[in-house]
């Protein structure tokens, strides 16, 4: 039990870390928490591999300026199995293009996030698949 709330605790800790890097660096160094050859899927697409993940987050920057915050909720993991764990969480995304102070609205999308992470010989962890599975959405577009 106390192994799994260790596990719990550390990979609740990089889902923070992972989101608070989109949002404070604009993802640049995003594809470093994944593995060669994971898979990152969205709302409107998927992405395979360390390249096609930096791409994605290069294009975002190349947009212009864009705020974001995506806040964890519920984190949870479903099943666990030698060094891959299964996990899931509630993802509320705050997001509008421009600089702060935006106007305050509700979140522009709500999703699940299923995720596997595997645990690499250095003991980190670092995913091997994330899917984002949009629950409510209003008209503001995502970049996903």
């Amino acid at each position: 039990m106390q192994e799994m709330l260790s596990v719990r605790h550390e990979l609740e800790a990089l889902a923070i870390e992972y989101w608070h890097e989109v949002d404070a660096n604009r993802g640049d160094k995003a594809h470093e928490f994944y593995t060669e050859d994971a898979t990152f899927s969205t709302s409107l697409r998927t992405r395979q591999g360390h390249k096609e993940i930096q791409e994605f987050y290069q294009s975002r920057r190349q947009r212009g300026a864009r705020l974001s915050l995506h806040i964890v909720q519920n984190f949870r993991i479903a099943k666990m199995q030698d060094k891959l764990a299964c996990c899931n969480y509630i993802l509320s995304l705050y997001a509008a293009d421009g600089e702060p102070v935006l106007p305050s609205k509700a979140p522009i999308m709500i999703a699940t996030v299923q995720e596997t992470a595997e645990r690499q010989p250095d003991r980190t962890w670092r995913y091997r698949d994330r899917t984002l599975t949009a629950l409510f959405r209003d008209d503001t577009p995502t970049t996903g």
